[in-house]
């Protein structure tokens, strides 16, 4: 009888102990799971809601989450509703915080308007005849911390309004409005404006149509400086991530280079590759780098695959028919203030001291430089899409928008 009762103690002691075992897995994976939903949807959406006003634009599946005190920007968005991939990159230290710092307010999303140039004597970023360092760069309030009003909603668009004035570094003046709409789009749309089936797949889209708009009294010119509506991408990093921009070729001499990457510092062989006539650069947020596609080497179309969460981002603009020029932002007094480029990409890295903003990665496009008689416009238009599911599917969209396999991303570098 003494043996069975020390025989049953013993089991219940290996059962205790395999149920705290238990237990901990169980505590762990459940950690992990939340660890895990910072890169879902619906956490992202109660995050932002928590700290600032939200929009959410919703239709099925597909959702977007816009914020209008950040200049209506589309701070994330999914293609498999609140437990779907949160596509967009949100600083949410920085959000949390609910302070604001100088220079840029960098709360991240997915895609935000600003105006360009950044750089050189016709630079909105650096006052009048100061040097153009970190220290001095400062992002105007009106493309930083200031609200834009909400002028139309609907369940799959929303309209955003805003007048501002700024004063470039030569001493120009220009008062402007912007005006920003978002548009959900649907299957039937997605196909239409650009010729994808999303049949099978997981798909968000959106369109903006970012207007800028001379509401002063004088005229822009090129003597005296012109302005560019300039849309910035913010993404999630992963090691795996290639972005892709098909090209134009032809000669240099009348095209100019096939990619720019002079912004930072040459960037090296296995960062930077360019196949053919596509260009391929490495995303994965630890090196800081941006390349630049001249005008009449860009198609007004790039993407980004990343295999780790096996999602296909593809980014289309609007270009002019005709030969246009482009602003310059490089942060120098510049030889030629309207060489700049049309498409742009950015990885994210540490700073030299250490520090770093993100990690993130960026795809960029901007409009022409805006010549533009008092009372005119200029409308810059670009669609971004999202898309998860079948790789086979996924596979027959990137060779037919952007050229090349998913095993050719995947093996670039």
């Amino acid at each position: 009888m003494k043996k069975l009762l020390i025989a049953v103690i013993a089991t219940l002691f290996l059962m205790s102990c395999k149920g705290r075992e238990q237990n901990i897995k169980i505590n762990q994976n459940t950690n992990n799971m939340i660890t895990d939903s910072t890169s879902q949807y619906g956490y992202n959406l109660g995050f932002l809601k928590k700290h600032i006003e939200v929009i959410e634009l919703k239709k099925g599946n597909s959702s977007i989450a816009l914020v209008p005190a950040w200049q209506g920007r589309v701070m994330t968005s999914t293609a498999e509703g609140n437990k779907g991939f949160s596509f967009g990159w949100i600083n949410r230290e920085l959000i949390a915080a609910q302070k604001k710092v100088t220079h840029i307010n960098a709360y991240g999303g997915e895609e935000r308007i600003w105006l360009g140039p950044e750089g050189g004597q016709f630079s909105i970023f650096f006052r009048k005849g100061v040097d153009f360092v970190y220290d001095n760069w400062q992002t105007p309030p009106f493309i930083d911390t200031e609200a834009f009003e909400i002028t139309a909603l609907t369940d799959t668009s929303v309209t955003f309004s805003h007048n501002a004035e700024i004063e470039n570094y030569s001493g120009s003046f220009f008062k402007l409005n912007i005006e920003r709409k978002v548009v959900l789009l649907s299957a039937e749309q997605i196909a239409k404006e650009t010729g994808i089936n999303t049949g099978g797949l997981n798909c968000v889209a959106y369109r903006s149509e970012n207007k800028l708009t001379n509401t002063g009294t004088n005229d822009w010119k090129k003597e005296t400086g012109l302005l560019s509506v300039w849309m910035l991408e913010m993404f999630n990093p992963s090691p795996s991530v290639v972005v892709v921009i098909p090209f134009n070729q032809g000669e240099e001499k009348s095209l100019g280079v096939p990619v720019n990457d002079s912004y930072f510092g040459k960037i090296s062989g296995d960062r930077l590759k360019i196949s053919g006539n596509r260009v391929f650069f490495r995303a994965d947020g630890k090196s800081r780098g941006k390349i630049g596609i001249p005008p009449l080497r860009a198609t007004g179309v790039l993407g980004s695959y990343d295999s780790e969460n096996k999602a296909l981002t593809l980014l289309y603009c609007n270009l002019p028919r005709v030969k246009s020029e482009y602003v310059n932002s490089a942060w120098e007094i510049q030889k030629d203030p309207y060489s700049g480029d049309a498409i742009n990409s950015y990885n994210d890295g540490p700073l030299a001291d250490g520090s770093q903003m993100g990690p993130f990665y960026e795809m960029e496009t901007s409009s022409p430089a805006a010549t533009l008689k008092s009372g005119e416009s200029i409308t810059h238009e670009q669609i971004t899409v999202h898309i998860t599911g079948d790789r086979s599917l996924l596979n027959s969209t990137a060779l037919k928008v952007l050229g090349v396999t998913l095993d050719e991303i995947e093996k670039a570098f």
